[in-house]
């Protein structure tokens, strides 16, 4: 019986050209066929013999002779890939799982300007039917779990601008509505990784949520679980931060 690895290549050359490729990419500068053939394990000539076919399908750059770098067409065809991935698209499945486990609204919510918008929200209705729709709805920053998070991602006088220009209005008894605890609160989301909207945008509604993050590391969405406040619950976090992650995957992003 085969003890082969399933995620190894059945055809050699291939694990070998990932093996070149893979180390490639580990440096920013082009490497010398001396110090590949090192790394991969594979002898000099072989090595040799796979970059050039690698060179021919511009998968690879050969600046200068015997030295080897990651090629343009990797580029090209990364470029494909991001344009088709769509975080409303790598979010929807995600979410319908995240929503069956909280049997609460989850909500996918982007930046726009000074406001969040819910782009799309999965919840039950009475047949029990579970529903994705895109919302609309708009909200400030500082009032919101994912508005939270992307003013922690601010630059802090940024954040000052942001208070200057709205006024840190208020929707509730709870709302943050000074830039003293509002800065704190944003040290706090930095530490977590999470934010909470505790009644703030609206009376007897608690939210949570975490980012998500493209290939560039950029956060360009947020994904939150919005649920009364006498039943939402605390272990519902872990499961937001890892939907969130999981999206984030999806999207071409690797944590640090």
């Amino acid at each position: 019986m085969s003890s082969k690895n399933p995620n190894t290549p059945t055809i050699q050359v291939l694990e070998r050209m990932f093996a070149i490729l893979d180390t490639l990419a580990a440096h920013p500068d082009p490497v010398p066929l001396k110090e590949i053939s090192e790394r991969t394990g594979l002898h000099p000539s072989t090595t040799h013999r796979i970059l050039n076919d690698l060179a021919v399908g511009r998968l690879v750059d050969r600046p200068q002779s015997g030295t080897y770098r990651l090629g343009m067409r990797l580029l090209e065809l990364g470029n494909l890939v991001k344009a088709r991935l769509d975080v409303r698209d790598a979010a929807i499945g995600p979410m319908r799982e995240l929503h069956k486990l909280t049997h609460q609204p989850v909500n996918l919510s982007m930046r726009q300007g000074d406001e969040i918008v819910y782009v799309e929200r999965t919840y039950s209705e009475r047949s029990g039917m579970q529903v994705v729709r895109a919302v609309g709805g708009r909200a400030p920053l500082h009032l919101t779990s994912v508005g939270k998070l992307f003013l922690a991602h601010d630059e802090p006088q940024r954040v000052r601008a942001y208070a200057t220009r709205t006024g840190l209005a208020g929707h509730t008894r709870n709302s943050i509505t000074d830039l003293g605890r509002l800065e704190r609160e944003l040290a706090n989301v930095r530490r977590a990784g999470v934010a909470r909207d505790d009644e703030e945008l609206e009376l007897g509604v608690r939210c949570m949520a975490a980012g998500i993050y493209d290939d560039q590391g950029q956060l360009i969405a947020g994904l939150s679980v919005s649920a009364p406040t006498d039943r939402i619950e605390e272990s519902w976090l872990e499961k937001v931060k890892a939907t969130a992650t999981q999206i984030s995957a999806s999207l071409g992003h690797r944590p640090a």
